[in-house]
């Protein structure tokens, strides 16, 4: 196959998902939905079957990878599109044709309607899938497609419209008989009238910005006191994130669930449920670790779940992939919450239980067949996890991370073990985009060992040069309330201390890596000595040994900024004696093996045998074994050390590596602490940086546009 990679110089524009002409549904407007989709309905049974032999992926990374596989299973032939931050991502290398379409900023690149069209057109692509985030739920990205005669692989844009506005799709639900949660969905957006509406709520109450979505525009105000600063924070973040600050108020259930139902519908009338998600555990309203099928759920009322889904679908005249989610209280009452109209990032779990490729059924009913299966021969067995491994520090805040992925190793893929990624060892983890660097789904016949294999494979999980949440994911899976399925979205910090544990440490962590050291310095001075110009000579051996005498020296590492001393005793049988500084002894024995700075090594410490992988990165080390991961710093000579300092006490550094959206201040102002300073974008979120204390800005560093590094100075200030 020939690779195309073709630049286009295009100007566009992005185009702003805008929704409906009327923010909000009125009775006249549920009527004229309903009498749409009886009319669509009658238009579906004329369907004609119309073959896909080439799709083009609206999307980046692993989503784009994973419709790639499938269409390659199918004999389609794939389009990418790609910015130029990821002309050598994978997803270009799978692909039979990759076209060029702008700048990394997802807004001069992947959301650029006009510039996909072109290359849809110009590589002959008869249908675009759009994967999930970017363009997959863009009423016009669907009416462009269905103009220009291309098939968008997902439902109606009618179907988008209606439940892309939060309420506009809460009257079409209670319409349907889906269980609702009541609130106020009105036209008078005063602070006045939400507030007197909050009241007559009940606290606590949830704000939602109509068109939200992901977490953003949602605020909970659990008292009176605090609903105007909440419902302010909605706002502004709405008006930012969505160009509509009008907002939505519903009673909020207090340590809810969260249960989704994926849904599928085609052009023939026909609908099913795949059975549901739990997805409850969540950081900043996005999901972290997601199950199938939900735990404790009763079959009664799996079924009532499924049947409000496949009601809810019905009502919009759905086609194709979906997700309805719902909120589930403590007795397991469920009120529908939101439709996703695209395929969800955690579909592969649902495909793990019932033996089905959705992307497959997403292509062939979009091509016009009828859904392959009936819900009567839809099954489903066993249970599966996914846990997204994501480039971020846990333990600040999930803030997340940048930079090249130095060192990858996963589990090895089975029939019960998928890696679903769009990155490999040596790729970037890019500021523009999401930081997840995989998702790793696993299946297993029950709840209880599904988990444990998941455990298992989170261990064998090996990232260098990224910060991750592999350990976090670890910790939450070995904690008790989550091993017996007790969970709700307020699972991370209810249980943030045990989820968030300091990890000392241990002596025997040490000495395993004191004798890696010692053993790799070794290896490493043999393997120069035999590549030198004198192999033989005596003097290319030197390394301090004594005649007549054991070998001492003193091993010197740092745990993140605590300096750790290690004294050993080398014996001429190769044992060692190691004294930690605690004054204790251990007798320790061991090998390494493996090739350049990729080692692994079997330590017995006292008689205890450990063995772990290990990877050496220029000045770091790092373990990596069936009790977690460490990284351990060697000491770097002063001459070596940079002379470009991070910036004094009181300046503005970035806490992440991100992009400067909006520098607040000038040079010259006088701020006081927490002051905002300046405004950046990573990961496809903002970061408002804040002044550390008072004082005056000196200098400011950085201008907007530019890229920074994690810990680069921003904003030079002096004191007042």
């Amino acid at each position: 196959m020939i690779k195309i990679n073709k630049t286009f110089n295009l100007s566009s524009t992005l185009i702003v998902f805008a929704g409906m002409a009327s923010r909000f549904s009125n009775t006249k407007q549920i009527l004229r939905n309903l009498t749409r989709s009886r009319s669509c309905n009658q238009r579906k049974a004329s369907t004609v079957t119309q073959p896909i032999d080439k799709i083009l992926i609206a999307n980046r990374g692993e989503i784009a990878c994973r419709v790639i596989r499938t269409a390659k299973n199918l004999g389609i032939r794939s389009v990418a599109v790609y910015s130029e931050a990821d002309s050598e991502s994978m997803h270009v290398a799978m692909a039979d044709e990759a076209y060029l379409i702008g700048p990394p900023p997802a807004n001069q690149s992947y959301l650029c309607q006009d510039k996909i069209m072109q290359v849809a057109k110009h590589s002959g692509a008869k249908a675009v899938h759009p994967g999930y985030g970017f363009l997959s739920e863009n009423t016009e990205f669907a009416e462009l497609c269905e103009k220009e005669n291309i098939i968008f692989i997902g439902p109606p844009a009618s179907a988008i419209r209606d439940m892309g506005i939060k309420s506009t799709s809460k009257a079409i639900m209670a319409s349907a008989g889906v269980p609702i949660i009541e609130g106020y969905h009105g036209e008078d957006q005063s602070d006045e009238r939400l507030r007197k509406e909050a009241d007559k709520i009940g606290f606590p109450v949830m704000i939602k910005a109509v068109r939200g979505g992901g977490g953003k525009g949602m605020r909970i105000a659990l008292t009176k006191k605090e609903f105007d600063t909440q419902l302010e924070s909605a706002k502004t973040e709405a008006m930012k994130s969505f160009g509509d600050q009008i907002m939505l108020l519903e009673k909020y259930v207090e340590t809810p669930r969260h249960v989704e139902v994926q849904v599928f519908g085609d052009r023939h009338s026909n609908y099913v449920y795949l059975f549901e998600r739990d997805c409850s555990v969540q950081r900043r309203h996005q999901k972290v670790i997601e199950e199938a099928p939900a735990p404790g759920l009763s079959e009664e009322v799996r079924k009532s779940i499924g049947e409000a889904a496949v009601r809810a679908a019905e009502a919009v005249n759905y086609v194709g992939a979906g997700t309805v989610e719902f909120i589930m209280d403590k007795n397991q009452k469920f009120y529908f919450m939101e439709m996703n109209t695209r395929l969800q990032v955690e579909h592969p779990v649902t495909e793990m239980i019932t033996g089905t490729d959705l992307v497959e059924w997403q292509i062939r009913v979009a091509s016009g067949e009828r859904i392959p299966k009936t819900q009567k021969e839809l099954k489903f067995k066993g249970h599966a996890f996914e846990a997204r491994i994501y480039a971020e520090d846990p333990n600040s805040n999930f803030m997340p991370g940048a930079g090249p992925l130095l060192h990858l190793s996963t589990p090895t893929p089975t029939d019960s073990i998928r890696i679903e990624t769009g990155v490999r060892q040596g790729d970037e983890v890019s500021v523009h985009y999401d930081p997840m660097i995989a998702k790793l789904v696993v299946w297993s016949e029950d709840r209880q060992s599904a988990l444990q294999r998941t455990i298992a494979a989170l261990n064998q999980y090996q990232v260098v040069g990224l910060s991750t949440n592999i350990q976090f994911l670890v910790d939450l899976a070995k904690h008790p309330e989550f091993q017996a399925g007790n969970v709700n979205t307020d699972f991370i910090p209810q249980y943030s201390d045990e989820l968030f544990p300091s990890r000392p440490l241990t002596n025997q962590n040490l000495c395993q890596a004191a004798l890696v050291l010692i053993l790799w310095k070794q290896r490493s001075l043999y393997t120069k000595n035999i590549d030198s110009l004198d192999p033989y000579s005596p003097f290319s051996w030197l390394s301090g040994t004594r005649i007549n005498e054991d070998r001492k020296q003193q091993v010197t590492l740092f745990d993140g900024d605590q300096e750790v001393k290690v004294d050993v005793i080398q014996y001429r049988d190769g044992s060692y004696d190691m004294t930690t500084s605690d004054g204790i002894q251990h007798q320790v024995t061991g090998d390494i093996d493996g090739d350049g700075d990729q080692l692994k090594s079997t330590c017995f410490i006292d008689g205890i045998k450990t063995t772990s992988s290990v990877v050496v990165n220029g000045n770091s080390l790092h373990l990596f074994s069936g009790d977690g991961s460490y990284e351990l710093k060697l000491p770097v000579p002063k001459y070596m050390k940079s002379s470009v300092a991070s910036g004094a006490a009181g300046d503005a550094v970035a806490p992440m590596p991100g992009v400067i959206e909006r520098v607040v201040v000038t040079e010259g102002s006088t701020v006081e602490q927490g002051d905002s300073l300046v405004i950046m974008i990573a990961m496809k979120m903002e970061y408002v940086i804040k002044a550390p204390k008072a004082g005056v800005v000196e200098k400011i560093v950085h201008q907007v546009g530019e890229t920074v590094a994690k810990g680069t100075l921003l904003i030079h200030m002096k004191e007042d």
